[in-house]
């Protein structure tokens, strides 16, 4: 990649341009909702490097900046796109305005520039420091234009056609990302439930290695897990002759099944692939206190969580007593009902990143398989109660909808004991603190983003608490 010229050399007029652009983007980047530093101001941008991708009118630049908030920086990455003359329809909160009236824009929605990302994968060229490859073996179509996926949110996807899907990593990483890593090896060992990598674009920042692209192939006709699940629970909430759920149609159950045997099968190809690890009774402790470590921090920025510290402390502390094997390996790590497809020939997981907000060793380190199972099975008291935020108290609406997520949560459970061999009910002091950790990250989140579903993850621990699974 271009980088930073030295003060002995003559400024170019795309070095000029890169300086303006780290001028202005400290008041553009926290309105886009990609940017992970919503939390903190920032003091200062910085171009660490920018390759011209395409020059002249059109311009498409890659830009790498660092984002310094305080004690923090961390790495993202850009697509700038200007036009002299036929400027694209893009989203008004792409414009970025400079000082001397020029007008560049994060270019994700300019079909016209990033159909050229498609095409310098297909040819495998490199561009100063960025690599675009294709995987081994594959063909791909040329000539497709491109749209992003407004949902997505730590990252931007741009969909080819209806045949690829370019996932662009904005907060970047040293090394081979792990979601890339995982995809590769899965598919290695012909794993039925991820879309398969096509492709890579990949970089290197101050001489370390970083993916900055991954390319798959499309699914169409996928339907979303969430939006299945909420629409399961809507039709179930809206039946008003108490009927049980596998007697209202739309019944999620045996989806809920399929999903288990989903992961699981996911979880014993990942440790075919990459091999387990036995924990010891040190990372067992240390599993141990950054719990409590995460407990304290949420308690001491929401009060009232205090008045369940000292039965999470204790259900915490189990971990460290179990006495059964505890198998680590790399797992999914941000596994929810969003973060799964369910197309005409099963469920697919996708974006195995791993927490957003984690830092890269949390999200390099093996677990449990039983973290995904955990986040997935609060991911079903999230759809369940989706429809109570907000609401006045109805203890029977309450009440039916806990009765789908005891059904989901049963029959997701049952689907991962029959491919895995082993019910995850089975460990259950392990599964409940993995669960009541996920509950409390939860709280934070909510209580930061979004205060009106503070009561999803409360309800959650006040119901684990008192009545276990």
């Amino acid at each position: 990649m271009s980088g930073p010229v030295e003060a002995t050399e003559a400024v170019s007029p795309r070095d000029e341009l890169v300086a303006q652009l780290a001028t202005a983007l400290p008041g553009w980047l926290p309105t886009q909702r990609w940017f992970g530093g919503k939390d903190r101001e920032i003091s200062a941008v910085r171009p660490l490097s920018w390759t011209t991708l395409l020059d002249g009118d059109p311009l498409l630049i890659h830009l790498v900046v660092e984002v310094e908030q305080g004690d923090r920086s961390e790495p993202y990455q850009l697509l700038i796109g200007s036009r002299q003359s036929q400027v694209p329809d893009v989203a008004a909160s792409s414009s970025i305005g400079l000082e001397n009236g020029l007008t560049c824009y994060e270019a994700s929605g300019d079909a016209d520039l990033t159909a050229a990302l498609l095409e310098l994968i297909i040819a495998g060229e490199q561009v100063d420091e960025l690599r675009f490859e294709r995987e081994p073996d594959v063909e791909l179509t040329s000539g497709l234009r491109a749209h992003p996926i407004t949902s997505e949110q730590s990252n931007t996807s741009l969909v080819y056609g209806h045949h690829y899907i370019l996932k662009l990593f904005r907060k970047l990483t040293p090394g081979l990302n792990k979601d890339l890593m995982l995809h590769r090896a899965l598919r290695d060992v012909d794993c039925p439930h991820i879309a398969d990598p096509l492709g890579s674009i990949s970089g290197e920042l101050d001489g370390e290695e970083l993916t900055i692209g991954m390319l798959q192939r499309f699914m169409p006709d996928a339907a979303d897990g969430w939006v299945m699940a909420t629409t399961s629970v809507r039709d179930f909430m809206a039946d008003s002759g108490g009927l049980a759920p596998e007697e209202v149609g739309g019944d999620f159950a045996g989806e809920a099944y399929r999903l288990g045997k989903a992961v699981a099968r996911v979880h014993t190809d990942l440790a075919t692939a990459l091999g387990t690890e036995q924990a010891d009774d040190a990372e067992l402790e240390r599993s141990v206190t950054a719990m409590i470590e995460r407990l304290d921090r949420v308690t001491a920025e929401l009060p009232a969580l205090a008045d369940h510290g000292p039965a999470l402390r204790s259900a915490f502390a189990k971990v460290a007593e179990v006495s059964e094997p505890v198998s680590m390996q790399f797992v999914h790590g941000d596994l929810h009902l969003g973060q799964v497809l369910r197309t005409i020939n099963g469920w697919l997981l996708l974006d195995f990143e791993g927490e957003p907000a984690a830092s890269l060793a949390e999200r390099s380190a093996l677990r449990s398989p039983l973290r995904d199972v955990a986040g997935m099975l609060r991911s079903f008291d999230y759809a369940a109660q989706q429809l109570l935020v907000g609401q006045p108290d109805d203890p029977d609406r309450t009440a039916r909808a806990m009765q789908w997520s005891r059904r989901n949560r049963a029959a997701f459970c049952d689907g991962y004991g029959k491919v895995a061999g082993a019910d995850p009910r089975d460990s259950a002091d392990l599964l409940r603190a993995l669960e009541l950790d996920k509950a409390v990250y939860e709280v934070s989140y909510e209580h930061a983003n979004r205060p009106d579903w503070l009561s999803v993850p409360l309800a959650s621990i006040e119901r684990i608490m008192t009545e276990g699974q």
